[in-house]
């Protein structure tokens, strides 16, 4: 399993002292997660920019991309 990030998602950071070590976009307090989850629940990019305007379109643009490519090197179980 390839667990290296691809190079291309420069916006996408990994510092133990931010956030726990939680994926952030680019070092800002602003988890990978969060995007993940706003998206979800039906925000649009343009509303999350909104709500985030130290964030710009790219950021979570690779927000996804990085959510994507965790989900397919990984597996994780759900339980019932």
């Amino acid at each position: 399993m390839n667990l290296k990030r691809p190079l291309h998602l420069d916006r996408i950071t990994i510092d133990p002292d931010v956030m726990d070590g939680q994926p952030c976009i680019r070092g800002l307090r602003i988890p990978v997660s969060l995007i993940i989850k706003l998206i979800a629940s039906g925000k649009s990019i343009n509303e999350i920019l909104d709500d985030y305007p130290e964030l710009e379109e790219e950021d979570v643009r690779q927000a996804l991309e990085y959510a994507a490519w965790a989900t397919t090197e990984a597996s994780i179980p759900m339980t019932p």
